[in-house]
């Protein structure tokens, strides 16, 4: 891990590779996350950076590495998810949180795009599933509850290598 984190940077860089931080644009080349629709809130949630450029340092790119592992277990890959689709990082994944969501797995071009009607019915149908209080939002328990249903959860979530 560490010799594929100090190779994301700067050769000038690489022997303090664990004080340096890898700024996104070379995270994002890494094959993991080259075509994974989430990459760019990968980056979000997983950088710990303070001035919100979603920069990693060894330890976030740790922290990375070890939840796209296969040894992380269905919690913790459930939990990062949804930390991962919650795109205002509210707690709860909500109507525009879920719009987002279906749009980056289903792509974002013309042709791909679901309609509204086809949206909302989607949109629908996720809520009965998921939402368990009927609040119309769905928080982090009832999210694992659905996850905990799903044994392919980690294969199509893009959390699996």
């Amino acid at each position: 891990a560490y010799k594929r984190f100090s190779e994301l940077l700067p050769k000038e860089e690489r022997e303090n590779a664990c004080s340096a931080r890898v700024p996104k644009s070379q995270i994002l080349t890494l094959p993991e996350l080259r075509a994974n629709p989430f990459q760019h809130r990968i980056c979000r949630v997983f950088s710990t950076s303070d001035n919100g450029d979603d920069s990693m340092s060894f330890e976030d790119f740790l922290d990375m590495l070890s939840v796209f592992s296969d040894s992380a277990t269905s919690d913790i890959k459930s939990h990062y998810a949804f930390r991962i689709f919650d795109f205002d990082d509210d707690g709860t994944l909500d109507r525009k949180d879920l719009e987002k969501l279906v749009n980056c797995l289903t792509g974002q071009g013309e042709e791909s795009q679901l309609s509204s009607t086809e949206m909302e019915q989607l949109i629908r149908n996720i809520l009965e599933e998921s939402d368990i209080d009927k609040d119309g939002t769905i928080n982090l328990s009832e999210f694992q509850h659905v996850v905990s249903r799903s044994p392919d959860f980690a294969r199509y979530s893009g959390l699996q290598q």
